[in-house]
């Protein structure tokens, strides 16, 4: 509890280098709902007392300790999908790697050195601090001669998620801009090639929602203005339904390969069997599609806001599951749902036969609000438990590190 909170998690984590880091070679870095055994704790000294070429390395966290519907779908998605998704980019970027700001122990000395964060010049939402200080400060790692590792088999390094979907876009608006901020520094000098791609990953990840959401908009126009003029929509069925198929193919073939995973490497037991696994898999597929539409739309909004420069006021989101109220929820969404209402009732008298391959965009969009309060149950997240639905490992057998974890949180 500094007493000039300035620069946010980065002024805490200078501070602490300023006041005392020439005491010691190495720290951990955890945020406020970040859980580690001890034994993951003395591997990574271990990992770094072998490579003193190393400046960073991080673990793969794990989510844990959830209770609603909405927090359980994202940590099982993580556990399952996740896993392959980590060791990928262990692959592929090997020393050039991530850092996702905790749960990680850095070299102490180079990262004074080298790693200090300047204001970005300029002016707007895209100059001033640096929101996303981690992959930064990885790049400058990087660029100072020592490796960025990300290990993602070492076990006990947990964290929590926000608990409901409007906590998690509160915290995707803060990333939102942090990661569009990073673009602008692709074309600093030094910065490896690998780091500078993420910078750009990084942007576009948020950038995505508002290109998906013109494609969707001139194409609706399109139908309207052909509608209006007589003109026949000319893709087939054919063409439509394998424009749907390569689509659904993106979003559940990570999914599937992630529980072919989990059956290869005999692990089901721990996720409730087989049986469980499989329709647990499905439960959150479901889940994501419906999601997707109203992260679209929120995504693209945080662009407009980063762009224009609009201020952001940097609030964490909460951890503990409390629910969302309806009076809230709807408050919330009501633009985006009025606004779906008249684009729905727009294609419904110009051109009903769209309206079909609309509906999986309309529709979690009219229906934001109840989606959210619903996946924002405690009650209905246990009761889904209970029977079984969403199991984790750790839900199964619980870690000590985590028994006592929650005994005193």
């Amino acid at each position: 509890l500094r007493q000039r909170r300035t620069h946010r998690k980065a002024g805490n984590v200078a501070d602490f280098c300023r006041r005392w880091g020439r005491n010691y070679r190495y720290m951990v870095v955890l945020d406020a709902d970040s859980v580690m055994s001890g034994r993951c704790l003395v591997s990574l000294v271990q990992l770094m007392e072998a490579h003193p070429d190393a400046g960073i390395i991080q673990t793969a966290t794990q989510a844990i300790g959830h209770a609603t519907l909405h927090a359980r779908a994202q940590q099982f998605a993580a556990r399952v999908t996740g896993r392959l998704f980590t060791l990928g980019m262990q692959f592929w970027q090997l020393g050039e790697s991530h850092y996702w700001g905790h749960n990680a122990i850095i070299r102490i000395e180079p990262f004074m050195r080298h790693c200090a964060l300047a204001p970005i010049r300029g002016r707007g939402g895209l100059a001033g601090s640096i929101m996303s200080h981690d992959f930064v400060e990885a790049a400058l790692m990087r660029r100072a001669g020592y490796k960025v590792w990300l290990v993602s088999d070492l076990q006990g390094s947990y964290e929590q998620q926000p608990p409901d979907l409007i906590s998690e876009l509160q915290r995707d608006r803060r990333w939102c801009q942090g990661n569009l901020q990073n673009a602008r520094l692709m074309a600093e000098p030094g910065i490896h090639r690998v780091h500078r791609f993420m910078f750009g990953v990084g942007a576009m990840s948020y950038l995505s929602a508002p290109l998906w959401l013109l494609f969707m908009a001139l194409g609706t126009t399109m139908l309207v203005l052909d509608s209006a003029s007589g003109t026949d929509w000319h893709a087939s069925l054919a063409e439509r339904a394998s424009l749907w198929a390569w689509t659904l193919s993106l979003l559940f073939l990570p999914r599937v390969l992630g529980v072919i995973a989990v059956f290869l490497r005999r692990e089901q037991r721990a996720f409730g069997g087989g049986l469980n696994l499989a329709r647990s898999a499905l439960a959150e597929s479901v889940m994501a599609l419906l999601l997707a539409p109203i992260r679209m739309v929120a995504h693209s909004l945080f662009v407009v806001v980063a762009l224009t420069g609009l201020r952001l006021e940097w609030k964490s989101p909460p951890r503990e599951a409390a629910g969302v109220a309806w009076r809230d929820a709807v408050a919330h969404y009501a633009p985006v749902m009025l606004g779906t209402a008249a684009v729905a009732s727009t294609l419904a008298m110009t051109m009903p036969s769209a309206l079909p391959w609309a509906y999986p965009v309309l529709l979690p969009l009219l229906l934001a609000a109840p989606l959210t309060v619903g996946m924002a149950s405690v009650a209905l997240g246990r009761q889904m438990r209970a029977q079984g639905w969403l199991l984790i490992p750790e839900e199964s057998w619980s870690p000590a590190v985590l028994r006592r974890a929650w005994k005193y949180a």
